[in-house]
């Protein structure tokens, strides 16, 4: 018995007619025909009734047509085997991270995989975090770093790699700038410069404004972190950034932590399932660089 002759058989059997099984296998009908006809001497007996146009599994056929359909997937699996074990030698790994992501422990973690598998091509590319989780789940990405405001979404592993507040940036001579800390509460009604809607500090910070009943008065809409602190130094309004993001910027700023916030600004690493061996392996280092 020949793994072709089982390829065959279930192919005249989903196609019910010899003639469109040899088209979708690329043989002769012939060719089929005379296969058949030797899994059925081996097997000692007839799989279709060959009566009528239409080929139709006998008893002994419909018996049949489940182990053959599973040895197939058998051999397939031991394929896939193989080639996942090739993939850490050859390949590519698609990395999405949020738009003006630098934190360092990320890169750290490529260079130690780039390193370690220098045979797999690594790709990065930026976009905002909704982007990015439907780019996992669609396949085009392998692997993102995103901002979330809690869970990552259905269908999505994720590790969370960052935790933290939000932080209000003003310039020195702001009438917040002497503050200890804020809630959102005093936000209200000012001038606000934050991360565009689809990121997870959006997603934070409308959702505690939300929570306060109030609407944050969003002026300017910034996808990176350097350009809110640069808005914010320049008097455009309050800078709104996680407490990591939101620097001195050379002393032209006053960073005021925001309290009372029950949400955290998190930013995770996200996968889809099955992952990749290249996956599974990147994802450890990355932890690691995080010291998680």
């Amino acid at each position: 018995m020949e793994l072709r002759q089982l390829e065959y058989f279930i192919a005249v059997a989903e196609e019910a007619n010899f003639t469109r099984a040899a088209e979708r296998v690329r043989i002769s009908q012939s060719g089929v025909s005379a296969q058949i006809r030797q899994l059925e001497r081996e097997l000692g007996a007839e799989l279709f009734d060959r009566s009528s146009r239409i080929a139709r599994l006998t008893p002994a056929g419909r018996a049949a047509i489940g182990p053959a359909r599973n040895a197939l997937a058998a051999v397939g699996t031991v394929g896939q085997a193989v080639d996942d074990l090739g993939g850490l030698v050859r390949g590519r790994l698609s990395i999405g991270m949020v738009i003006g992501c630098t934190i360092m422990p990320l890169f750290v973690a490529i260079a130690k995989f780039h390193t370690s598998y220098p045979g797999i091509e690594i790709a990065v590319q930026e976009a905002n975090s909704d982007q990015l989780a439907d780019d996992v789940l669609g396949g085009r990405l392998d692997v993102a770093i995103v901002g979330t405001a809690g869970p990552a979404g259905d269908g999505l592993r994720a590790s969370v790699i960052v935790s933290e507040g939000l932080v209000a940036l003003v310039p020195p001579g702001h009438h917040l700038a002497e503050r200890a800390c804020v809630t959102v509460s005093d936000l209200a009604g000012e001038a606000i410069v934050a991360m565009p809607p689809g990121t997870g500090i959006r997603a934070v910070l409308d959702t505690a404004c939300a929570a306060a009943d109030l609407s944050p008065r969003v002026v300017v809409e910034a996808s990176a972190g350097d350009a809110v602190l640069e808005c914010a130094a320049r008097g455009l309004g309050i800078g709104i950034l996680s407490a990591s993001m939101g620097s001195d910027h050379l002393g032209r700023l006053k960073v005021i932590p925001i309290e009372a916030v029950d949400v955290a600004a998190q930013l995770s690493a996200v996968w889809s399932t099955p992952a990749s061996p290249a996956v599974d392996t990147f994802i450890p280092l990355l932890r690691e660089a995080f010291d998680l």
